[in-house]
Order: structure tokens, then C-alpha cells, then sequence
């Protein structure tokens, strides 16, 4: 378990996110979600991150139902706040917001000092627990001014009162976490699909600056949405079709990765977690076999020799830390 930095809060190296359980694209039944974090929890999982905008409050509730019988203080759970569930007399379905869910509710951007309060009591509700260890500002990207000037203060007044254990904030960028670790107090911040094989913008401003200041990071999208985990045609980088360059690149990547006798999904989960910056590397499943898989590929052992081949074909830079692990 790997401390969250100066908070108490601590995380597994691996962890469950829990967007897919919350209908992501495709609808997931409730069993087949119960089974996914009972997975999670079977091999090791003790961290687990959620969010109201994951299927409209969908996955907060699967995931705290999930959870109900585990002893609390024995796993760790984040939840987010900036976008706020409203009732909405709405029909039909969330698609466009990317959940296949029915359209319940609508979102509202929120960062301020009452909307961060309203929401966590909301995802509290939801999750039927009486506090969350981490909680994270959702994607301010937008909405910066708000969220560093009534957002934040609204978080770290929580954590001073001891309402929640650590705090930060998530997205798919890393310039403005960069700002979030340089000019704020926060404990951890979330990097989704900005640090992964194909991607290494983190790696100039915002890891080493977390790393300086003594601040966890924990990354999401390793596989960048699904280009890294399975390349070819029809394949989705950033949640949308990947462009033809990136997916050679990924097969390039695949094709070294079984020249040295492993996976590109270990490769890929290994590159992530080696940076000594990052506590923890986030993977969302929506099935027992999926989280199985990736507990599977993250235990793997991939060869010091693949991250050479790697860097000799100019498919990794030379100041990316790798795993010291057995030559092929």
C-alpha cells in the first residue's frame, strides 16, 4: 500500500475504476458489476474510484452496494465533485453523455464552496457511507477560476475538519494539475491517459514537479481507452476512433512486447506504475475477467530488454523511468 503523500490515506498499486460499472457506453447488469469488484477485491484491489458523473450516480451506487459488507477500514474509496446531479423530466437515454443509462438526471458544472458540499453529501447518499477517503475536483478544465478559487478552498476545508482524508483533482491533461500541485496543498492528483506508452506528456512538468513536492499522482487511462490494450483497426485512442498513425505505433509497441515474451498490456501497466511519483494505476473493468486480466498483466514481469528494444526504435524517450526487472 502506497501513502497518498502527507495524508494518513493509503492506496494499492493497483486500482479499480468504476466508470465502467456505471454503464460506460454499454450497459453492465448489477450481478456482473457485483462480480467485477468482488475480482477486485479477490486479487488484492483496496482502492476504488468513482464519480457522480459515471452513469448518472449509477456507479456510486453499484460500488458502494458492492463494497457494503467489506470492513471499511480496510479499503480505500475517491469520489469527485464538480459536476452536479440535478432531477431532470428528460426521456430517453445518457449516450451522449456516454453512459448507456436512462437520462434521470442533468449534469450541472459546479465548483463552488456549496456545490462541492452538495455533491459529496449527494455521492455519500448514493455510496450509503458516512465519508470517502480522497475526493478529487472533476475536469475543472473549463471552469479553472472557480474551481482554485472556491473549489479547492472547499476541499481543504473538508480535510482540515477531517471529513475527508486526502484531497485532489482529476483529468485528462497534465498542465493544469501541474498548476494543482505547484500552487496548491493538495495530496494526490489523478493523470488520465497523459502518461502511457503512446502519450508522455506528464513527464515533463507534472511528474517530476509532484515528485519534488513530495505528491502522489495516480494515473488513469493506461491503455488510452482501449488503443493499448488491443491495436487495430476500429480500435478507440481518447475515447474516440484512433488516428491510423497511432494505431502503427501501437502495433509496433505489441510487436516488440511479444518479441520479449510478454504482453503489451503488462508493458503498458509496467511503464505507468514505474514512475516514483505514482502511487497507484488506475484501471477500469466491467467484468470479474477483466479486472482478473489486468490484476494478471500488472503481476507480470516484463523483460529489461523490451524497454531497450523500446528505447533503440525510438518508441520511448531515454528519460522515462522503467521497471528494473529480469533481461530477457
Amino acid at each position: 500500500m502506497n501513502r497518498l503523500g502527507g495524508s494518513g490515506v493509503k492506496v494499492s498499486a493497483l486500482s479499480f475504476g468504476a466508470a465502467a460499472i456505471g454503464n460506460l457506453y454499454t450497459e453492465v447488469g448489477e450481478e456482473q458489476a457485483h462480480e467485477a469488484v468482488d475480482a477486485a477485491w479477490q486479487r488484492g484491489i483496496r482502492y476504488f474510484d468513482t464519480a457522480p458523473h459515471y452513469g448518472l450516480g449509477l456507479s456510486e451506487r453499484r460500488l458502494g452496494a458492492a463494497l457494503r459488507e467489506r470492513p471499511r477500514d480496510r479499503y480505500t474509496i475517491s469520489t469527485k465533485v464538480g459536476r452536479r446531479l440535478e432531477p431532470s423530466d428528460g426521456t430517453g437515454d445518457d449516450l451522449a453523455g456516454g453512459f448507456a443509462v436512462p437520462a434521470t438526471h442533468r449534469r450541472v458544472w459546479d465548483f463552488s464552496a456549496d456545490g462541492v458540499r452538495r455533491t459529496l453529501e449527494a455521492s455519500l447518499a448514493r455510496l450509503g457511507l458516512d465519508r470517502v477517503d480522497v475526493v478529487y475536483l472533476h475536469d475543472p478544465d473549463e471552469h479553472a477560476e472557480e474551481a482554485f478559487r472556491e473549489g479547492y478552498p472547499a476541499l481543504e476545508k473538508l480535510r482540515s475538519e477531517g471529513v475527508v482524508g486526502a484531497i485532489g483533482a482529476g483529468m485528462n491533461q497534465a498542465e493544469m494539475l501541474t498548476r494543482f500541485v505547484r500552487d496548491t496543498d493538495v495530496d494526490v492528483v489523478l493523470c488520465a491517459g497523459r502518461y502511457t506508452l503512446l502519450d508522455q506528456s506528464a513527464l515533463t512538468g507534472l511528474l517530476p514537479a509532484a515528485h519534488e513536492r513530495g505528491i502522489s499522482v495516480v494515473i488513469g487511462g493506461a491503455f488510452n481507452s482501449g488503443l493499448l490494450a488491443n491495436p487495430g483497426p476500429g480500435a478507440t485512442y481518447n475515447y474516440t476512433a484512433a488516428p491510423s498513425e497511432l494505431v502503427e505505433r501501437a502495433l509496433r509497441l505489441k510487436s516488440v512486447a511479444h518479441r520479449h515474451g510478454t504482453t503489451l498490456r503488462a508493458a503498458a501497466l509496467a511503464f505507468c506504475a514505474a514512475h516514483p511519483a505514482v502511487a497507484s494505476v488506475l484501471v477500469g473493468a466491467r467484468s470479474a475477467h477483466e479486472v482478473r486480466d489486468c490484476a494478471h498483466q500488472f503481476a507480470a514481469r516484463v523483460p529489461t530488454g523490451f524497454w531497450q528494444d523500446l528505447r533503440a526504435k525510438g518508441l520511448l524517450p531515454a528519460d522515462a523511468p522503467v521497471p528494473a526487472e529480469e533481461t530477457s
